[in-house]
């Protein structure tokens, strides 16, 4: 065992690492949003891929991200944090060249893969750092530094993700990466030189998270090649829902039976956990899926560059900002379901206004529900995050706050395919019933596309040219209106989840008694699991 150093930074030092841990955090959240804002150029430019291809950069990295935390833990444990952490940002700056330098998926992809695993390690260990060199009366400080750092996705980053792909052109996103990882590698490593540590001796729950990895990599493969592939007509796909459906009993059989687990099942028996776990995991589904379907369609659809398209994310850190902070200093005593429920309710009122979106050109109709959108942003992951450590022990609370953050990470990843879909099966629909609706089918006396090919047709256009012009108007319609039908869907979800919050235990004093009970037993179980 290593005697830990007890000293803390001072001065100058403690201002340089908490600088070099903003940015280290900042840099691995600015490419989770980034990309997105650029995924048109990455598509075009690796080959003249389809963007639906170019999202898996996108779903991988994610999902390698939130892998990356269990075994973190694991790391930490044994190398100590410090090390672990520049290690793992001399990791990212390589695996950001492979990106930069790609020139097809095949380079690419795996790049991707390599940086969010690498930039999970460094985002589980930095709020560490933190708070071991933080003093106890600014813990709270520091925390919420961390917290609007968190914001960075859904905010700054799309704007500025987007000048960069416009102006530098999008490998520069990678390449900026490279000198940044670096230098926060060598500035961490240098003031924390020396620093000791309390060794882990546990052992690795190493199949549990070979096969958490196969459940939630193929789950992903299946939602990233279901539209192109022909879902279950595909060989690849069907083998991997076999793989799926053998896999998931038997990781749930190891892991109840592991002493160590790589992800504890158990937890699941608690409600306050599962109910706040499942909204976690469907709100956030719903939120980054909706906002990288919608900034993407912004630019296909709509012709947007892809600063433009991030500009209109920007009003969301006007109203985000203050209210993360205010969250941060509510008194405890309030109800985390009073304020989960209200949040909730907003989330649906402000989805419901952007599933009314239906005029290209005005972007008020942006401007105001994203202004909207930033205040509840700001207040959804405090309450529902209290709900779910609800009544677990210390122990307890550390193991299920890594879980909610990995379950939660990996619905972002889940989101972003599942609100493609949605696009991409409601689009054909709308379409054909526009081409009805207008095209005289469904009412005789209505044949607006006739009238208007008769008039295009008199100021000399050809009838191809008619045709191809009408067409793509009616799938820019079309479009539009099936990611209505995706913001629509995502406001009933909301309103369901506001009423399931209520099927929790309240998180003020006193504990319910059968709750009370259910902790006796997980303290005992943590006593008998003590090395």
């Amino acid at each position: 065992m290593t005697i830990a150093y007890a000293k803390r930074l001072r001065g100058w030092r403690f201002i340089l690492f908490n600088v070099a841990l903003s940015l280290g955090h900042i840099a691995v959240l600015f490419n989770v949003g980034a990309y997105i804002a650029l995924l048109p150029h990455v598509a075009g430019d690796l080959g003249g891929v389809f963007p639906s291809f170019g999202t898996w950069g996108q779903t991988y990295f994610i999902v390698a991200l939130a892998l990356a935390f269990p075994i973190a833990r694991w790391l930490s444990g044994r190398f100590g944090d410090y090390r672990l952490f520049s290690t793992a940002f001399v990791v990212y700056a390589f695996a950001s060249y492979l990106c930069a330098v790609s020139q097809s998926l095949w380079l690419f992809v795996p790049g991707r893969v390599l940086l969010g695993f690498s930039g999970g390690i460094t985002l589980y260990i930095g709020q560490s750092l933190m708070l071991k060199e933080y003093p106890d009366g600014r813990k709270m400080l520091g925390l919420g530094i961390w917290g609007l750092v968190t914001l960075m996705p859904f905010t700054l980053s799309f704007p500025i993700g987007g000048l960069i792909a416009d102006e530098l052109g999008w490998r520069y996103l990678f390449y900026l990466n490279v000198p940044l990882g670096l230098a926060i590698a060598g500035i961490t490593g240098s003031l924390l030189a020396g620093r000791g540590f309390e060794r882990s001796h546990i052992r690795f729950d190493s199949i549990g998270f070979i096969l958490l990895a196969l459940i939630l990599g193929g789950l992903q493969t299946i939602l990233n090649l279901g539209n192109d592939f022909d879902w279950l007509d595909s060989p690849i796909l069907r083998n991997t829902l076999i793989m799926l459906i053998i896999v998931l009993p038997c990781f749930i059989i190891w892991e109840l039976g592991e002493r160590h687990p790589a992800f504890s099942v158990r937890l699941f028996s608690q409600r306050n956990f599962t109910i706040g776990v499942l909204c976690l995991m469907l709100g956030f589904l719903s939120i980054q899926g909706l906002l990288s379907v919608f900034i993407v369609q912004l630019q296909l659809l709509l012709g947007y560059s892809s600063s433009l398209a991030g500009m209109a994310y920007l009003p969301m850190i006007l109203l985000a900002l203050p209210v993360t902070l205010a969250m941060h200093v509510l008194p405890k005593n309030i109800d985390a379901r009073l304020l989960a429920c209200v949040n909730l309710l907003g989330f649906s009122l402000t989805f419901y206004w952007l599933g009314l979106f239906d005029d290209p050109g005005s972007f008020d109709q942006i401007f105001w529900p994203m202004l909207l959108l930033g205040f509840f942003l700001g207040s959804f992951f405090v309450p529902l995050t209290r709900l779910t450590l609800h009544g677990l022990s210390g122990k307890q609370q550390m193991r299920a706050a890594e879980e909610s953050g990995l379950l939660r990470v990996v619905s972002g990843a889940i989101g972003i395919t599942l609100q493609g879909i949605v696009v991409f099966r409601r689009s054909p629909f709308h379409q054909l019933q526009l081409a009805d609706h207008f095209g005289g089918r469904q009412f005789a006396s209505i044949d607006v596309l006739q009238e208007l090919s008769s008039r295009l047709a008199a100021s000399g256009l050809d009838s191809g040219m008619i045709n191809r012009k009408l067409l793509a108007v009616l799938k820019q319609q079309a479009t539009l209106l099936a990611l209505n039908d995706a913001f629509l869907l995502a406001s009933y979800l909301f309103l369901g989840m506001a009423g399931l919050v209520w099927l929790a235990y309240p998180t003020h004093p006193p504990v319910h008694p059968t709750l009370a009970k259910d902790l006796a037993d997980i303290r005992a179980e943590e006593i008998m699991e003590e090395p």
